[in-house]
C-alpha cells in the first residue's frame, strides 16, 4: 500500500468511486471558469514552500495553457496515487529538472534541497545546505559528467528499499477520497496482557465498589423502618463519610513516596493517586445529589403530614427542627456543602485548569476545610472517620511547610529556551536528597507569593551543587516566570553577576560538559522556596531489565535527570584493563538491574531538541569506545514536522541527510550521533524490535500528551510490555 491509503492497483468500483471524489474536489477548488489557476492549486495543496506548488502546476498543465482542467488533473492523479513505480520516478525526475534539460544540475539540486528544508521546517546554514547537495549529487553522479540523469537517480533511489514503491505527495489530502469510516470501538476485553498491566488497580476498584455496597447495605438496614428515602440518604451518607475523609489520603505526597520504598509498591497502584483522587471526587458528587434528593423527598414527605409543625423550606433550610446533632444545622450546612462541592467540581475539570485558568482550581480546591469543618457539623458520625487521615494530612502538611519554610534557597541561574522554557538552576540545599525523575513543588514569592506548582527535577541526584528545573510556559504562571527574564535587568539579576557567573562554574565542574545550549543566559540571586522530593513512577526504572524510556516535547524532563543518573551508575560499573583495554560490567550495591536502555524523544519541530542536546551528546560521548550492538544506551529521535523518504517533497532531503551523516558521523538537525528521523515512529516496529532484542523484561516509561499515552498503552499490551506513565 502507498502512504495516501491506495493500494497500488484498483478495482473497477473503487476506481469509479475515485474518479467521482476527484470529480467533485474539482469543481470546489476550479473558478468559474471551470479551471484551476496556479493560485486556487497552491490554497488546496496546502504546499508550505511555492517551489513545489508551482512545479506539479506546471507538470500538471500538459498543454501549457495556464491552468488545469479536469481532465488534466485526473491523468495526473492517477499517475501519483496509482501509477507504477518507475511512472512516479519519472515526474520525480521532471520535478528536480526545473530547466527542461534532461538532468539534474547542482543548482537546480540545491535549489529543491532548500525548498525540502522549509516543507520540512528545518532551518540549517548556507554552508550545511551545500554540504547536504554536494553529498548527494558526488553519490547519484556516478559517471562523474557533472549532471544527474535519469538512471542515475533511479540507481540512487534503488538504494533506499520501498520507497519508489510508496513515492506520493502527501501534503494533499484534497487528493484522496475519504478513507471508509472506522469500525464502532468495542470495550476492551479482560485479556492475559491487559490484566497484568491493570490487575493492581483493577483489585483496587473492586475493593472499593465491595465496600460502597457493604457501608451503604448497612446504613439502609439500621434505619429501614424509617421508609425508602431515609435508607438510600443515610446508605449515601455514611458512604459520604468514607468518601470525604480518605480521598485526601491520596494526596499524601510524602507518605505515598515512602510507599514507593516499600513491597506495597508492588501491590497498590501508588501511580494512579491523581486518578484514584478524581474519581473519589466524582463519587462524591454524584452520593452527595443522590443523599439530598433523598432527604428532600423526605422533606416533602414530612411537610405534607398533617402532624407536621414545619413547612417544606423549613426543613430544608432552617435549625428550627432540631435535625443534626449540633444545634439542629444538619438541613443548612448540607445545602452549603453541595453548594461547595458543585463548586470545587467545576472549578476541578480540565476545561478550567489547562486553559490558564490554573488559580481558579487551585483557590476553590482549598475550601476543602470549609467542607471538613461543615461536615463535621452536618454528620454526627464523620469526626471519626476524619481522625485519623485527618491527623496524617495535617502532618504531612506542617512537616512540608516547615521544611520548605525553614532556609530559602536562591535561583542562581536562568537560561530562556527555544518554545518557551524556562531553565533554572537552583542551589541544591545541604539535605536535599532525591532520586532520578522526582519532582518538587516551587514557590516564588516575586511571581505569586501564594502559589506552589510542581515540577520535575531534571537534574541528575548526582550533581551535588545545583537543581534543575525545565519549566514549559503553559498557563498564567508559568508565563509570568518566562516573561520576568525577558527584561533586560530582571529584580536581583543584576547585581555582581561576574563574580557568581566565576563562582557558578566553579562549583558546577560536574555538569559543565552537560550544559544546555543557552539562547538568553542569565545569573541572578531569587529568593525561593522549595518543597519535595516526591516520588514518581520513574523510580521503577532501576529495577527493570529493559527499559524503554520515551518522551514527547518536555516529557524528557523527567528522563533527562534518569538518563544521566543511569550512565554514572553504568560507567560506574564498567571497567577496562589498562594493558589490552578489554572491558566488562561488574556487579556494584546500586540496585540496578538495568540491561538496555531505550531512548525515544518526539519533539514537533527543531529548536525543541536545544533543550537537551548536549546533555544527549554526553551521553554518546561516554559510549564512544562501544560498537552499536554492545551499547547500553540506544537514542533515537524524532521530528514530526519533517516529512519522510515516502514524500516527493522530501524524499532528495532525507537522502542527502544519510549520506552526510554516514560521512560526517553526526546529524545535521540536532548534531547528535543519532539520526534524527522524519515523521512519527511506527510503533509496532519499534516494539517489535525492542522485543527482538531479548535483554529482560521490558518496562516502558511515557511522559507527554494523554492521546499518545492510549496508543502506547494499547501497543504494550499487545507485545505484553509493563506500562507506566508519568502524570504530565
Amino acid at each position: 500500500n502507498n502512504t495516501c491509503g491506495y493500494p497500488i492497483t484498483m478495482s473497477a468500483e473503487e476506481d469509479a468511486r475515485w474518479l467521482r471524489w476527484v470529480t467533485q474536489q474539482f469543481k470546489t477548488i476550479a473558478g468559474e471558469d471551470g479551471e484551476i489557476s496556479l493560485q486556487e492549486f497552491k490554497s488546496a495543496l496546502h504546499v508550505k514552500e511555492s517551489f513545489f506548488a508551482e512545479r506539479f502546476f506546471a507538470l500538471f498543465d500538459s498543454d501549457r495553457s495556464g491552468t488545469i482542467t479536469l481532465q488534466e488533473l485526473q491523468e495526473a492523479l492517477a499517475l501519483l496515487i496509482h501509477g507504477s513505480p518507475m511512472d512516479k520516478l519519472k515526474f520525480l525526475f521532471q520535478v528536480y529538472d526545473i530547466d527542461g534539460s534532461g538532468s539534474i544540475d547542482p543548482d537546480e539540486l540545491r535549489t529543491v534541497l532548500q525548498s525540502c528544508l522549509h516543507e520540512s521546517a528545518i532551518s540549517l546554514p548556507d554552508e550545511k545546505l551545500d554540504q547536504l547537495t554536494l553529498a548527494l549529487f558526488e553519490s547519484a553522479d556516478t559517471d562523474g559528467n557533472g549532471a544527474i540523469t535519469f538512471e542515475e537517480l533511479r540507481d540512487e533511489l534503488q538504494r533506499f528499499p520501498g520507497v519508489m514503491e510508496n513515492l506520493t505527495i502527501s501534503a494533499a489530502s484534497w487528493l484522496m477520497a475519504p478513507a471508509p469510516r472506522p469500525r464502532p470501538h468495542r470495550p476492551r476485553q479482560l485479556t492475559r496482557a491487559y490484566w497484568h498491566n491493570h490487575r493492581s488497580q483493577l483489585f483496587c476498584l473492586a475493593a472499593y465498589a465491595g465496600l460502597h455496597v457493604l457501608l451503604f447495605a448497612l446504613a439502609a438496614d439500621a434505619h429501614r423502618h424509617l421508609g425508602a428515602s431515609v435508607m438510600v440518604a443515610k446508605g449515601c451518607g455514611q458512604c459520604l463519610n468514607f468518601d470525604c475523609s480518605f480521598i485526601a489520603v491520596l494526596m499524601l505526597r510524602r507518605c505515598l513516596t515512602w510507599l514507593r520504598a516499600t513491597w506495597l509498591a508492588q501491590v497498590l497502584p501508588l501511580d494512579q493517586n491523581i486518578q484514584f483522587h478524581q474519581l473519589m471526587g466524582y463519587v462524591v458528587v454524584g452520593l452527595s445529589l443522590v443523599h439530598t434528593v433523598a432527604h428532600i423527598v423526605n422533606f416533602v414527605l414530612q411537610a405534607q403530614a398533617e402532624a407536621s409543625p414545619f413547612q417544606f423550606w423549613e426543613l430544608l433550610l432552617t435549625t428550627r427542627p432540631g435535625i443534626g446533632w449540633v444545634h439542629g444545622s444538619a438541613s443548612p450546612t448540607g445545602v452549603a456543602l453541595l453548594l461547595l462541592l458543585l463548586l470545587m467540581f467545576i472549578c476541578s475539570s480540565s476545561c478550567v485548569r489547562r486553559s490558564g485558568h490554573f488559580e481558579v482550581f487551585y483557590w476553590t480546591h482549598l475550601s476543602y476545610l470549609l467542607v471538613w469543618l461543615l461536615l463535621i457539623f452536618h454528620g454526627p458520625n464523620f469526626w471519626k472517620w476524619l481522625l485519623v487521615p485527618g491527623i496524617l494530612f495535617f502532618l504531612e502538611k506542617a512537616i512540608g511547610l516547615a521544611v520548605s519554610r525553614m532556609a530559602a534557597v536562591c535561583i542562581m541561574e536562568v537560561n530562556l529556551l527555544p518554545s518557551k522554557v524556562t531553565h533554572l538552576l537552583i542551589k541544591r540545599p545541604p539535605f536535599f536528597h532525591y532520586r532520578p525523575g522526582d519532582y518538587l513543588y516551587l514557590n516564588i514569592p516575586t511571581i505569586a507569593r501564594y502559589e506552589w506548582h510542581p515540577f520535575t527535577i531534571s537534574s541528575a541526584p548526582e550533581q551535588k551543587d545545583t537543581i534543575w528545573l525545565h519549566i514549559r510556559s503553559q498557563g498564567q504562571w508559568t508565563n509570568r516566570l518566562y516573561e520576568s527574564f525577558k527584561v533586560s535587568d530582571p529584580l536581583g539579576c543584576g547585581s555582581k553577576r561576574l563574580s557568581r557567573s566565576v563562582t557558578m562554574r566553579k562549583s558546577q565542574r560536574l555538569s559543565k560538559g552537560s550544559r544546555i545550549l543557552l539562547e538568553n543566559h542569565q545569573f541572578c540571586n531569587i529568593k525561593c522556596y522549595i518543597d519535595g522530593p516526591y516520588g514518581t513512577p520513574t523510580r521503577r526504572i532501576f529495577a527493570s531489565e529493559h527499559a524503554v524510556l520515551i518522551g514527547a516535547g518536555i516529557g524528557i524532563t523527567p528522563f533527562a535527570s534518569i538518563l544521566q543518573s543511569i550512565m554514572h551508575r553504568h560507567q560506574k560499573r564498567k571497567h577496562t584493563c589498562p594493558n589490552c583495554q578489554h572491558s566488562w560490567i561488574e556487579g556494584v550495591q546500586d540496585n540496578m538491574k538495568l540491561q538496555k536502555v531505550d531512548f525515544i524523544w518526539i519533539n514537533r519541530d527543531q529548536r525543541s531538541f536545544e533543550w537537551f542536546v548536549s546533555l544527549l551528546t554526553k551521553l554518546e560521548m561516554d559510549q564512544a569506545q562501544e560498537t552499536q550492538h554492545d551499547r547500553f544506551l540506544e537514542l533515537h529521535m524524532y521530528m514530526t514536522s519533517a516529512l519522510g523518504k515516502n514524500d516527493m517533497k522530501a524524499i532528495g532531503l532525507q537522502m542527502a541527510l544519510d549520506l552526510l551523516a554516514n560521512k560526517e558521523k553526526k546529524d545535521s538537525i540536532t548534531g547528535l550521533q543519532t539520526r534524527t528521523q522524519p515523521g512519527r515512529p511506527d510503533w509496532s516496529k519499534v516494539f517489535q524490535k525492542v522485543a527482538a532484542e531479548k535483554k529482560g523484561k521490558v518496562q516502558v516509561f511515557f511522559c507527554g500528551s494523554p492521546a499518545l499515552a492510549k496508543v502506547l498503552k494499547g501497543h504494550c499490551e499487545k507485545f505484553s510490555f509493563r506500562f507506566f506513565q508519568e502524570n504530565f
